[in-house]
């Protein structure tokens, strides 16, 4: 079973895209309410299906709009998921309302026609719709929203096929403002509506550039480490690089930071405020990816969605493999290039896991799981428990071990022999071992847990496995799991189930 943790900034940037999604409809609802319907023009999507269906029937706008967008939604719940439901029947339930709501403010309460707010400047209420349309659309998406209709459909056609969102939606749109001749048989507004198409596209583009403009600084100055600090304090990322002055021909530091361009001045503010005379370089910076901006969306065909292992125990590694292989590619932590030194600094397998997989998704950005593992013997109270891979290194007044080699963390040989010496004229040879894994998925937190009971021998047996197998020997069976092929020792493993937990909840997930 999982656990799924939700922190409060989680919970606060739901609240917020949540909100900024409905102002977003709100100005796409005020588009095709002002701009539009007035003009019998018609837009992509099931906006302008629905807007269609109102020049030939009289059927309100917000009827269609959502009856339409509810057999999609039904049609695709399967396929898209519960999260992608959620925020879609938000975003046109918004644009729903604010439609209804548009249309009761703004008709005439006797002719109940929408008045032309500009005359009969139809190419004029083209191009305005277009801007407000696009502009509101683009809010929507950088707040992570969805405005149902034709998005679901290409979503769904994208899960299976690799074509574009943006070719899927443009096919589709062609179709809907070209249908608009069936009603009307004004090829004029069909033109027009291929007009508005490619200005709410390019008011779209426009916008979210705009939301996703960074800057980059280059900063000379032999001050560069208050100057980092500076800038780090604030919350910004710095990288020093080294450079060599050709005119002074001496080295010196450069400091790298790149941010969004409405951070800028925070950035020049602290490096005047250190160092007035330094030498600083300001650039625009166009498609920056990675932590903290966009996240690179270009496809490479035929690879597996990337998740990092938190460990290079090359056994660990190859067991995992064998069952995750087919729907991941699972990455060691020198695949990722951490060469650090994982923190285990707590007192249950539970905690440890966890904080060396929020060590590897906050410094390298990635999906990440790992494991502890514990062998907990009934006789000693459930030692070694968490200090399994160290047992041996443990400091123990009634315990010595002359071979024990103390240059190693990790001595596989001199845990088994303390085990065996602590178990020598113990009958009760009970003993479990158990796996938690703790997984960092697209910034939730989960848990997952396997267990296999068995006894210890009360000698090593076997070449295969590693750590304690040799001496353990699982229930239901005369060999260790060092005798064990590998096949059978997976499926009753208790890193076999855990792994099995995690491989069952990442597909649902895809």
């Amino acid at each position: 079973m999982s656990i799924a943790r939700f922190d409060k900034k989680f919970i606060l940037r739901e609240v917020r895209d949540y909100f900024m999604v409905a102002m977003a409809t709100l100005m796409y609802a005020f588009a095709v309410t002002a701009f539009m319907l007035p003009y019998g023009l018609a837009t992509g999507g099931v906006a302008g299906i629905s807007a269609i269906i109102f020049y030939a029937t009289g059927l309100k706008v917000q009827i269609s709009y959502a009856a339409i967008n509810l057999t999609f939604l039904a049609m695709a719940a399967k396929i898209v998921g519960l999260r992608f439901c959620l925020k879609t029947i938000w975003g046109f339930g918004m644009i729903t309302f604010w439609l209804w709501v548009c249309q009761m403010l703004m008709e005439d309460p006797v002719t109940h026609e929408l008045p032309k707010l500009i005359g009969d400047e139809i190419f004029m209420a083209c191009i305005l719709g277009a801007i407000f349309e696009g502009i509101g659309l683009s809010i929507s998406f950088y707040y992570n929203g969805s405005t149902g209709g034709t998005d679901i459909i290409a979503a769904c056609i994208n899960k299976y096929r690799d074509v574009s969102l943006g070719q899927i939606l443009m096919v589709c749109d062609i179709l809907i403002v070209s249908s608009c001749y069936l009603v009307f048989h004004d090829i004029q507004r069909v033109i027009f509506g291929y007009v508005l198409l490619i200005v709410a596209a390019l008011s779209l583009d426009y916008t979210t550039r705009r939301f996703h403009q960074a800057v980059e600084f280059k900063i000379f100055s032999r001050n560069h480490s208050a100057i980092a600090d500076a800038i780090n304090a604030k919350g910004f990322g710095v990288t020093l690089l080294d450079g060599f002055g050709w005119y002074t021909k001496t080295s010196r530091k450069v400091l790298v930071c790149i941010c969004g361009k409405r951070y800028s001045e925070i950035i020049m503010r602290e490096i005047k405020r250190v160092d007035p005379t330094c030498f600083v370089s300001v650039t625009n910076a166009q498609n920056v990816y990675g932590e903290g901006f966009d996240v690179m969306k270009t496809k490479v065909k035929g690879q597996k969605p990337i998740i990092v292992f938190a460990t290079n125990n090359a056994n660990k590694l190859r067991e995992v493999r064998e069952i995750l292989s087919d729907r991941f590619e699972v990455r060691s932590l020198k695949e990722v290039g951490c060469m650090d030194d994982l923190p285990e600094t707590h007192d249950t397998l539970e905690e440890n896991a966890m904080q060396k997989a929020r060590h590897i998704t906050q410094y390298y950005g990635f999906d990440c799981f790992s494991d502890d593992t514990g062998l907990e013997v009934e006789a000693l109270g459930g030692a070694p428990g968490v200090y399994s891979a160290r047992y041996a290194n443990l400091d123990d007044p009634d315990y010595s071990d002359p071979l024990l080699d103390k240059t190693k963390d990790h001595d596989s040989k001199a845990n088994m022999r303390k085990l065996l010496y602590k178990l020598e004229n113990e009958t009760n040879r009970k003993a479990q071992f158990r796996t938690s894994i703790a997984l960092i998925y697209k910034g939730k937190e989960y848990y997952f847990e396997g267990i296999v009971k068995g006894t210890i021998a009360r000698e090593e047996k076997g070449d295969h496995g590693f750590g304690y197998d040799p001496v353990f020997v699982p229930e239901g069976y005369k060999d260790s799991f060092a005798e064990l092929s590998s096949e059978v020792k997976n499926k009753i493993s208790h890193r076999g189930q855990a792994i099995e937990k995690l491989a069952a909840f990442l597909k649902e997930q895809k």
